[in-house]
């Protein structure tokens, strides 16, 4: 795959259950081609059928300077207005793929996120940033508004205010105020990034999959959704699970002290 490879990490405990990583390998700056963005989305399409697949990580290759520095501009400079027209429905599709699995999704960010790859770590159910780690919708510097999902997502993750800060001025933000505004979910020490990713990811995965899924889906589908709607949304989740055979499983298993196999049905 242009730019991408992938690899399965066992999970401890569980004989079928694994953490998919998938990792930008663009060098030097891991910017998102037409061709990487059609890998990527293809990919989230396999991993979204996976039974044995039960968390997800996005990372950049080590040794890189950024997760992601966004769009590949090079190839941008090149293209016609029509061109970057008929793109559109690739990129936007690469955004809707990652933020579409069922499978949570955490984001290892090291380096730069920009752009396109501040929009791909937001598409991302977690993101853990170690100190390297600068965060920035930068697309109005070069005449372009977020197209990723960047004004939406970052709106539900820092408010109105804090989002318009960020988006209008298109300037950079290091670990610290990341961390305090709330942009990050865990921060760690440099060069730690990518197993403490992996570590959170593992964790999710030794749960029930029928459950996590179906709390994700909870999650998602109550953004923006008035109260009562979005209760209805957490009910439905809930039925999902408690009619499953994960949470007789689960309370078996507690009761007979032992670890649980879940069938993930």
């Amino acid at each position: 795959m242009d730019g991408i490879t992938v690899t399965r990490h066992a999970v401890t405990g569980s004989d079928a259950a694994v953490v998919a990583e998938i990792m930008l390998d663009r060098p030097p700056v891991n910017a998102i081609s037409t061709g990487l963005a059609l890998s990527l989305t293809e990919l989230c399409g396999e991993l979204a059928a996976e039974p044995s697949v039960r968390a997800v990580v996005v990372s950049g290759a080590p040794g890189s300077r950024a997760f992601c520095a966004g769009a590949d501009l090079k190839e941008r400079a090149a293209m016609s207005d029509a061109e970057i027209g008929a793109q559109r429905p690739v990129i936007r599709g690469v955004f809707g793929a990652v933020l579409g699995l069922p499978q949570p999704v955490v984001a290892a960010v090291h380096g730069f996120a920009l752009g396109g790859g501040c929009e791909l770590a937001l598409s991302c159910d977690l993101i853990v940033a170690d100190e390297t780690a600068v965060f920035g919708l930068t697309e109005v510097t070069v005449g372009l508004v977020p197209g990723g999902g960047g004004t939406q997502l970052l709106l539900r993750r820092l408010g109105a205010g804090r989002a318009a800060d960020l988006v209008l001025t298109g300037r950079h933000v290091a670990i610290d105020e990341a961390w305090r505004l709330g942009l990050v979910d865990r921060r760690v020490g440099g060069g730690t990034v990518r197993e403490a990713a992996l570590e959170l990811a593992r964790l999710v995965a030794g749960n029930s999959p029928v459950a996590v899924k179906a709390a994700k889906r909870a999650i998602r589908n109550g953004w923006g959704a008035g109260l009562a709607a979005a209760m209805d949304i957490e009910d439905a989740a809930w039925r999902t699970a408690a009619m499953s055979a994960d949470r007789r499983e689960g309370i078996a298993a507690f009761a007979e002290k032992r670890p649980p196999a879940w069938p993930g049905e």
